[in-house]
């Protein structure tokens, strides 16, 4: 049994950075939606904050969605 360790140590690093990344991804969202404050007048405080989280969590779906495409292709 011969074990490629460039490959394994190459697979190791692009799932950190990934996996790193998501998280990093999903916490801006959870911040921008936590940091949501009612405005006062009334008026659209905050729509750039919630479009952001949104965002976040819409790219971190497609980052598993691909991720699921890869593991099935």
């Amino acid at each position: 049994m011969n074990i490629d360790w460039a490959a394994l140590a190459s697979v190791f690093g692009v799932s950190l950075v990934v996996t790193v990344a998501l998280v990093g991804l999903f916490t801006l969202g959870i911040t921008g939606l936590a940091r949501l404050v009612p405005s006062a007048q009334g008026g659209g405080g905050g729509t750039l904050a919630r479009t952001g989280a949104y965002a976040c969590f819409a790219l971190c779906a497609g980052a598993v969605a691909y991720g699921i495409y890869l593991i099935v292709a």
